[in-house]
């Protein structure tokens, strides 16, 4: 316990001899592999900068042009041959003054590599480039305080979103240990395209605080332990040991022993994280008034600076039994909200752990988007099924060093059990009204779409949208979220997926119009959609332009009736694709079970629907789907159903043959 260590480090007592100083150098040696382990870790972050600073070119190409401007500069010569004095003849005499006073050459990254080119030129496209880095940079700014920090209501359900696993599921101390490696080496969370990874910085660490008016997203550079909830009892677990991270088998151990601690919870311990479930201004002022000092901050700080949240849950779930849909639905809504009271909301992520083995995790939405936690996910479960793997008895491989100090107990005074019933029963009424449906669509997958030449995105949306006019009998504003991380900061764009293009297409549908008309529109709505997308992700959506204008309006004191318009529409179809980020990880041929089932979020409207699907490899597409109880003209297992048969017949609309196929192999139906 490092804290301890240095806390008896260094100890002296005052004599009349002087000072009498006690070194512990057990507890130096801590303190300098600490310190080592720091110091590694800001290299790391200064050699990981210097790359994302040169990219797309190596850091060798720095070195070919330094090397190239020094030998120009000490030969004397013209790199331009003779080109700068033929421009210089075409200039006024004050832009002449100016190419001899600034020099010749700088260095520019344009994006294939370092390139010279002279400063008399105007780059209007790095100009472009440059305003558009910086307002997104301010849009994802007031997006997080807003959208989300903002917010008075209970993030559970609302905000928070999950993810789920296949079958089989491989051991939480696997699972755990992939986890730290993925904080250590966040080089695996960079891809190889040019997106703006700021958003992994805050993964791990971090935590959303409640405030009266706004909450507060903290985050710590580093911590060695994971916060551990069991039987209404919290842990704080170390995970590193000597400045070295435990092995697999060694967390195995650490966790058995919370498993095999009989103490029961302190009063009003078990039920202690509803305050985060709850409506956030009586957690924040709860949280000033109770957490603000003595035992209850101590404990709270190491709930709050843990890496991650983990929950050893007492309940089985996953597809089992004989009814594996049904059970399929509860483990959605498991990992979505538990018990109210057995997951830490706030944590940037929380890892929940079954007792039959399953897991999955539960997501604070403000810090980051889905494609950022699913990009962990991936790495986790590829880690886990093809590289750490167990030894023949079932244990976790590695060695168990002798005298590791036992996971701690944290310790509360909680007068406040009226306070967190009251959170609770916010909480509960919300999740008791929540509908969640998953089902895997296994007719046909992107395979078969992209032969058709479509957008596999853009024939699932259209399916959406044939699926709710069938549903409802009409058409509602559609959400579809789109990445904006080629930008510097981006986060999200929003694509509407509900347009002239697609209402005509599922109008001439249902109208019984003839097959090659329809399909004529089919495509023309498909590449309509595929043309917003790629807007969307360049900065050519409109949705965080007007957001920005009506923040502006605000600040202004200025009245839109268009903004508030606009703006106060409701999104009745919220939808958001999972991308499989890593396919090189997994084997989806011999070993698709092991690729996440991708996960959920809570409906955005009352009476709408969530809709969040991922395209697992060629021939599957995975669906969930939520709405809620109390409206009366939803229902998630017929929605479902109806994405379903609209997924079949645009399919057969584009290739006839399709349905004949399907009917001569039942085996392919889910």
């Amino acid at each position: 316990m490092a804290e301890a260590h240095q806390a008896v480090a260094f100890q002296f007592t005052i004599t009349p001899e002087g000072i009498d100083l006690h070194l512990s150098y057990q507890a130096l040696s801590q303190i300098y592999l600490s310190g080592l382990r720091s110091w590694k870790k800001r290299i790391s972050r200064i050699k990981n900068r210097i790359i994302k600073g040169v990219y797309p070119a190596s850091p060798s190409s720095w070195l070919f042009v330094v090397i190239a401007i020094l030998a120009t500069m000490y030969m004397q010569s013209d790199p331009s041959m003779g080109l700068i004095a033929k421009i210089r003849e075409h200039l006024p005499l004050s832009w002449g003054r100016s190419f001899h006073q600034q020099g010749t050459v700088k260095v520019k990254v344009c994006e294939s590599d370092f390139v010279p080119f002279w400063d008399g030129t105007i780059m209007c496209r790095s100009l472009a480039s440059l305003w558009r880095t910086h307002k997104s940079e301010e849009v994802s700014d007031w997006w997080e305080e807003y959208v989300y920090l903002r917010s008075r209501s209970p993030i559970m359900v609302n905000s928070n979103y999950y993810g789920m696993v296949c079958e089989p599921t491989p051991l939480l101390t696997v699972t755990f240990n992939n986890l730290m490696l993925c904080k250590q080496r966040k080089e695996y969370l960079t891809l190889l395209i040019p997106l703006c990874a700021a958003q992994c910085e805050r993964m791990f660490n971090t935590t959303r605080t409640p405030g009266e008016e706004t909450d507060v997203l903290q985050h710590w550079q580093d911590s060695e332990f994971v916060a551990v909830y069991h039987r209404g009892r919290y842990f704080r677990l170390w995970v590193y040991r000597a400045g070295r991270l435990l092995s697999p088998r060694e967390i195995q151990y650490q966790i058995q022993r919370i498993l095999d601690d009989p103490s029961p919870p302190s009063p009003g311990e078990d039920k202690l994280g509803a305050l985060t479930a709850g409506n956030r201004t009586p957690w924040a002022q709860m949280r000033k008034q109770f957490f603000s000092s003595g035992v209850n901050k101590r404990s709270l700080d190491c709930i709050e600076k843990a890496a991650f949240f983990v929950t050893l849950d007492d309940q089985e779930e996953g597809m089992m039994g004989e009814n594996p849909s049904v059970n399929l639905d509860r483990y959605a809504k498991s990992l979505l909200h538990g018990k109210c009271y057995d997951r830490w909301f706030d944590k940037s992520f929380s890892v929940v752990v079954y007792k039959n083995g399953k897991n999955g995790l539960n997501a604070e939405h403000s810090w980051a988007d889905a494609p950022i936690v699913a990009h962990l996910w991936e790495f986790t479960l590829a880690t886990d099924a093809f590289h750490l793997g167990y030894t023949a008895d079932g244990n976790c491989k590695g060695e168990i060093e002798h005298f590791l100090p036992p996971p701690q107990r944290l310790s509360w005074d909680i007068p406040l059990q009226m306070q967190v019933s009251e959170s609770l029963a916010v909480a509960q009424a919300l999740a008791d009204d929540v509908d969640c449906h998953v089902f895997p669509f296994r007719e046909f997958g992107k395979g078969r779409i992209k032969k058709m030449k479509l957008s596999p995105d853009s024939f699932v949306q259209l399916a959406l949208q044939l699926a709710y006019y069938r549903d409802r009998g009409t058409f509602c504003l559609t959400y579809e979220a789109s990445m904006t991380r080629l930008f510097r900061e981006g986060r999200t764009e929003t694509v509407r997926s509900s347009s002239n293009e697609s209402c005509a297409f599922v109008l001439a549908l249902e109208a019984g119009e003839d097959r090659e008309h329809c399909h004529k529109l089919l495509r023309k709505a498909a590449e309509k959609h595929q043309n917003l997308y790629r807007l969307a992700m360049t900065g050519s959506g409109i949705d965080r332009h007007l957001f920005c204008l009506y923040v502006v309006s605000k600040y202004l004191g200025v009245e839109s009736p268009f903004l508030k318009e606009v703006l106060s529409e409701p999104w009745r179809l919220s939808t958001s694709q999972t991308p499989v980020q890593q396919m090189e990880l997994f084997d989806l041929v011999n070993h698709p079970e092991f690729i996440s089932l991708g996960g959920g979020f809570g409906p955005v409207a009352d009476d709408g629907y969530g809709v969040s699907y991922i395209i697992m490899g060629e021939e599957m597409i995975n669906f969930h789907v939520s709405c809620k109880h109390s409206c009366t003209e939803t229902d998630s297992h017929k929605f479902g159903s109806q994405i379903s048969q609209a997924m079949m017949d645009l399919m057969t609309l584009l290739n006839p043959d399709f349905k004949e196929a399907t009917k001569a192999n039942p085996d392919k139906q889910s």
